[in-house]
């Protein structure tokens, strides 16, 4: 499939965090052509009116009801949770239409768990075990033939790219792991003043989501997954007063005669392929500075005070590699385009 010129692309959910980065990465993808930018609002204003980075003249905000689906490769769904759903349900009548879903719509393999954390009853559930939960770097090849693709959350993206590896070649123990996450009030998307009322909104650190936050749902999914058990974790993310980046620091403890060059010498070797994880040397300590506004992880292991813990500490952006960038990572893979095309 890589010998398409172009393939025609729409982006619901054009205007949020989310749809924006996404529209100004593939403003520049040599093999996207943008079709339509849809919205439920602001209809008929120019999407430089939200960026001003976007500099390629696009199609005009535009309803989804106005789109040629029989000419459309790729819809890209920036929308609420509950509503890919239904519009994948629609639309996936038409054979050669691929949806890569930003939701948590199809990032869930059970229906039922899906309605305890979103509490949405699912409306395709038909459509679940036909769609890819898909972190880049894990399935690659896998996914070409996939027509719903669900990409991770932020948060579950910086957590499972080093601990992954990890718990494959069970380097680590499956329990007492505590996950300290920061992300940038960008992830908590346009409506922010509406979920958040605490004080000095945009100049404090303040965690959330304690005990449920929706994200464990899909970190269980996946840890258990890889470790064929039980993992037993604490998550607790916090929202820092900066608009884009996440840290993820991860506690864990050695299993027994594993060494800390072992586990970083492990994920060097798993990722010596993979060319948005950068593995940085031992002990180095890391934040997003290296990451911000690209598709990059930064991954780091290092010693602590305790003798048989250590900390592995994973930067991304969360709104490219934590969502729009590995989307596109994503559209790469399944059309058989380089997989770093329009990302670097």
């Amino acid at each position: 499939m890589s010998s398409l010129k172009k393939i025609n692309v729409v982006i619901a959910g054009a205007t949020g965090y989310v749809g924006l980065d996404l529209i100004n990465i593939l403003a520049k993808h040599p093999k996207v052509n943008i079709k339509n930018l849809c919205a439920q609002k602001n209809i008929g204003k120019k999407i430089q009116s939200f960026d001003k980075r976007i500099k390629k003249k696009l199609p005009k905000i535009s309803k989804l009801k106005n789109v040629k689906w029989e000419n459309i490769n790729v819809l890209f769904l920036s929308l609420p949770n509950g509503e890919s759903q239904k519009l994948i349900k629609e639309l996936i009548k038409y054979k050669n239409l691929k949806f890569i879903d930003l939701s948590a719509d199809f990032r869930l393999k059970n229906a039922k768990i899906y309605k305890k954390f979103y509490g949405l009853e699912h409306k395709a559930k038909d459509l679940i075990k036909i769609s890819n939960y898909s972190v880049s770097e894990f399935l690659k090849n896998k996914i070409k033939k996939s027509k719903i693709i669900a990409c991770p959350g932020c948060y579950p993206t910086s957590i499972q790219l080093p601990l992954i590896p990890l718990l494959n070649k069970k380097l680590i123990k499956k329990n007492n792991i505590i996950i300290d996450s920061k992300s940038g009030y960008s992830g908590a998307g346009k409506n922010l003043e509406k979920k958040f009322k605490h004080k000095n909104l945009y100049n404090a650190i303040h965690p959330y989501g304690i005990s449920k936050h929706r994200h464990l749902s899909e970190i269980d999914q996946e840890l258990c997954k890889a470790a064929l058990t039980k993992v037993n974790y604490v998550f607790t993310p916090h929202l820092i007063p900066t608009f884009r980046g996440l840290l993820s620091a991860i506690y864990v403890e050695k299993e027994e005669g594993v060494s800390i060059k072992r586990v970083h010498r492990e994920l060097i070797k798993f990722y010596k392929k993979d060319f948005f994880i950068k593995i940085a040397k031992l002990n180095k300590n890391i934040g997003t500075e290296n990451v911000i506004n690209t598709n990059f992880c930064e991954i780091s292991v290092c010693k602590i005070n305790l003798k048989n813990k250590i900390l592995v500490l994973s930067a991304i952006d969360n709104l490219i590699k934590g969502a729009g960038g590995q989307a596109i990572q994503n559209m790469n893979l399944v059309f058989g385009f380089k997989e770093s095309l329009g990302l670097k």
